[in-house]
Formats: structure tokens, C-alpha cells, sequence
């Protein structure tokens, strides 16, 4: 609906009303898809396949700015109407897939429709024996046979006065989601012409080269965290995704500052722009997400993962909406510079905050929050970085 507005939209007004409804939906679609393919994967695979909305995303960002090139020799007045109608198709076959897929077999158990909870994990799953443990591990969580201990303290109740089990989980889950942001992908993404121009980059061709250079990297990216998350794990590219941000974001600064707009400070910052979002898609854009399903309780975890949801998208707002006044303030190259000093944090955080969660089911999750020795055994060590990077 909010992409068809867009489209026919007769007045800035309209077009607005468009954007707003749009968002609404994006903003359900990004709270709600994680968590369901989170409940419905099998353990194995949960990591990839967790991973691929954020794959679609950047397939729409990479289309977005083809898009971009292709319908820039259409009038003005129709060239815009144009791309956002192609937006519909996505919305119309999702519409029609929904008919289709398969409730949460978690949410079910909630519902006291065990049966079929029982018969979407027989498809999802080729034991009968695993999916008879998989039933109890989720009946046991959904707190089944003890449902009046749950219901003595609501969930927004409880997520406000947390457990110290659940405030290691909130400050695991919000904490990646708004590191995700402050790092500042979406501020690359989106002024990535801007950034290039201020390299050195001319001509409108050659910016959206560029720029289009940017999305291919992103999309390929992200694909190889697909392969490599349920076989590596989550901490081992965390490490390499925040470590190589870093860098790339200090390299950065350092060739909008240093090196000037010549071929070797255009090549310097192309070179580092599309680092940062290769590193980025490899790690903190895909495994923030897969984390925040993974890690709360069944009966918080859609409040849960709303909430970190909502400080991702807060994040992202204030970095996209500040950062051309404040790179007016202290330059591009400065920005860049802050950016890659909480990155530099983003490391400590996943060291300190997050436990390795490859293998283990999502109640086998929560069961390790609660056992804080457990929690902090479960660190990787750095080394292990260097043994992904001589497997890649």
C-alpha cells in the first residue's frame, strides 16, 4: 500500500503518507522475520538461514542504486514514480506467501496447539526423534504444565525489572543491535556519493559506479557470512567483521585527510569504503540479527528482539540524520575517525558481552545466560580469528 501511495503520489504530502505506511511495514518485516525463521530453523542451520533477510536487504540496496542508474535517462517527473512502483512486486508475492508458510512451532506450544507445532517441526526436520526433543526442550521453556509461575509477572513487566540471566541478555542483544548502527554502515550506504565526491571522484557516471561498486560488495559479502556462520560460529567473524571496520574506517579518515583528492586518495577511499562494507556484511550486519532471535527466552523473545529492533532503527536515524551537519563541524575525515574509534569499542563489546551460540538449541541458549561461568566460558579466543582467516 505504502509503495503504491508513493508511486502515484500527486503532492509532497501524499508522498510522505506513502513513506510513513512503507516504514510501518518495513518496520514489522524487520522485527518479525528474524525471530520466525530463528524459531522455525533447525539448530544446525540456524545462523544461515537466520541471515537471510539481511541478504534481501542488501539485494534491495544493490537494486536501489541500479535502479538509480538505469531510470536516470527517464524524465524527471517519471523516473522516480517508476522505481518506486517496482517496489510493489516484493510486497505483493510476500503477500501471497504468507498464506503458505507454516506457523512458529514455539508459538504454537504457547497456544496449547502442540500437535501442530509437532507437525511444522516433522517438516523442518528429518528425525522424529530430534523433533520429539525439540517439542519437550520448547515446552519446557514455554513453561507448559507450569503456566500460573509466567503469568504472575508480565512480560513488559519483566523486561523493565529484569533478572540478572535476562539484563546479561538485554545488554547482549540491545548492545550488538546499537553497535550495528554507531559504526556507521548506514551513513557509508547512504552518502556514499557525498564521500566519493569529497575523494574526488567526478561526474555523475562516476560517482554511481561508485556507488553501485559499494552495493556488489555489500550483496557478495553477505553471502559469504551465509556460508560461514553455522561453521565457524558467530564470534570468529564478529571479531574479523569489527576488527576490519576498524581499520577500514580509520583508513578512511585517514585518505580524506591526508591524501587529498588525487588517484591515490580516490583509490584509498574506494578501496576503504568498500572494505568497510564487506567486513560489515561478514559479521555485525547478518549475525546482530541472528543473535537477538537467538538469545531470549520464548515467552520475551518477540518484545525482546521489538525492542532491540527499535534501538537499530533509532541508531540508524540519528547517525543518517547528523551526519552531514556533522561532517560539516569536524569534516568528513573526522566522522570517519569517530566512527572507527567505536568500532574500536565494538570489539571490546563482543569480547566482554557476547557468547558463543553456534550448536546449541535456542533453549540451550537461554540455559546458558543463566549460568554467568558458563556465559563467560563460552568466549572464543581471538586466535581463532587467524584460523578463519587462513580457511578463507
Amino acid at each position: 500500500m505504502g509503495a503504491v501511495i508513493m508511486t502515484l503520489a500527486p503532492s509532497f504530502e501524499i508522498l510522505m503518507i506513502g513513506r510513513l505506511l512503507a516504514g510501518i511495514g518495513i518496520g514489522f518485516g524487520v522485527m518479525i522475520a528474524p525471530v520466525y525463521i530463528a524459531e522455525i530453523s533447525p539448530t544446525i542451520a540456524r545462523g544461515s538461514l537466520t541471515s537471510f533477510p539481511e541478504v534481501f536487504i542488501n539485494l534491495g540496496i544493490l537494486l536501489g542504486y541500479v535502479s538509480n542508474y538505469v531510470f536516470s535517462g527517464f524524465p524527471a517527473h517519471i523516473n522516480w514514480r517508476i522505481m518506486l512502483a517496482v517496489g510493489i512486486l516484493p510486497s505483493v508475492f510476500i503477500g501471497f506467501a504468507l498464506f503458505i508458510i507454516p506457523e512458529s512451532p514455539r508459538w504454537l506450544v504457547i497456544q496449547n496447539r502442540v500437535e501442530e507445532a509437532r507437525l511444522v517441526l516433522l517438516k523442518t526436520n528429518d528425525s522424529e526423534r530430534e523433533v520429539e526433543e525439540r517439542l519437550a526442550e520448547i515446552q519446557l521453556a514455554a513453561g507448559i504444565g507450569n503456566v500460573e509461575k509466567h503469568e504472575e509477572k508480565a512480560v513488559w513487566r519483566e523486561l523493565l525489572s529484569p533478572s540478572p540471566s535476562l539484563c546479561r541478555m538485554l545488554v547482549t542483544g540491545f548492545g550488538i543491535q546499537c553497535f550495528q548502527q554507531i559504526t556507521g554502515i548506514d551513513a557509508t550506504v547512504y552518502y556514499s556519493p557525498e564521500i566519493f565526491q569529497q575523494a574526488g571522484v567526478k561526474g555523475n557516471s562516476n560517482l554511481l559506479a561508485a556507488t553501485v561498486a559499494v552495493g556488489v560488495t555489500k550483496t557478495v559479502f553477505i553471502l559469504v557470512a551465509i556460508l560461514l556462520i553455522d561453521k565457524l560460529g558467530r564470534k570468529p567473524l564478529l571479531y574479523l567483521s569489527t576488527i576490519g571496520m576498524t581499520i577500514c574506517l580509520f583508513s578512511l579518515g585517514l585518505s580524506l585527510s591526508l591524501l587529498g583528492q588525487g588517484q591515490v586518495g580516490i583509490a584509498m577511499s574506494i578501496l576503504s569504503v568498500c572494505g568497510n562494507v564487506a567486513f560489515f556484511s561478514v559479521g555485525m550486519g547478518p549475525i546482530c540479527w541472528v543473535l537477538t532471535t537467538e538469545i531470549f527466552p520464548l515467552r520475551l523473545r518477540a518484545q525482546a528482539a521489538a525492542l532491540g529492533a527499535v534501538g537499530n532503527r533509532v541508531c540508524s536515524g540519528l547517525v543518517a540524520m547528523s551526519f552531514l551537519s556533522v561532517s560539516r563541524a569536524i569534516s568528513v575525515a573526522g566522522v570517519f575517525f569517530i566512527f572507527s574509534a567505536v568500532s574500536a569499542l565494538a570489539v571490546l563489546f563482543v569480547y566482554m558481552l557476547v557468547p558463543e551460540t553456534k550448536g546449541k538449541s535456542l533453549e540451550q541458549i537461554e540455559l546458558l545466560f543463566k549460568d554467568q561461568h558458563e556465559w563467560q566460558g563460552s568466549e572464543v579466543e581471538m586466535g581463532d580469528v587467524e584460523h578463519l582467516v587462513q580457511k578463507q
